[in-house]
């Protein structure tokens, strides 16, 4: 289950939890309440394999990029290699095959910035998304927490004899 949907159904338990009078307290059925907290704790490891999966993704598109790079700059050798076989036009030959390689480096480069832009992005999301569920998870336990502390009895005053 997605943790957002978790960090509702734990508000949602929070809101239909029964008020105790003349008191900002409200009673929390324990159950319901520990189960869904085992279920974020389940959940969040998900949110790691995503974040894993990402970081895969980009290694395969750098990969790519590097696999175009080389095929491109074999094809630009070749090219050069046959241009310059031909006296007549050798430099022009040399040229083109210089700005081949420049441009396939170039493509290259800017493949491998667009691929860490992504993953850069995508991380940051989700890092983002991972401390604010951790910010809810936190200002749960501590409202619970608080709750229960005051739902602590209070100590019994012991009865001293009234003077008179």
């Amino acid at each position: 289950m997605d943790i957002l949907q978790l960090i509702d159904r734990l508000e949602e338990l929070f809101n239909e939890s029964k008020n105790i009078p003349l008191t900002r307290n409200v009673m929390v059925d324990e159950d319901r309440m520990l189960d869904i907290i085992d279920q974020m704790r389940i959940a969040i490891p998900e949110e790691v394999k995503k974040a894993q999966q990402l970081l895969g993704q980009r290694d395969r598109v750098l990969a790519q990029a590097q696999e175009e790079a080389n095929r491109t700059l074999e094809i630009a050798r070749q090219k050069a290699d046959q241009m310059v076989t031909k006296d007549m036009i050798t430099v022009e030959a040399q040229r083109r095959a210089e700005q081949i390689v420049a441009q396939a480096r170039v493509e290259a480069e800017n493949t491998r910035m667009g691929a860490d832009d992504y993953v850069i992005d995508s991380l940051t999301k989700l890092q983002e998304e991972l401390e604010k569920i951790t910010n809810q998870v936190n200002n749960g336990i501590r409202k619970v927490e608080d709750e229960q502390a005051t739902r602590a009895p209070a100590p019994n005053p012991v009865s001293q004899p009234v003077d008179k």
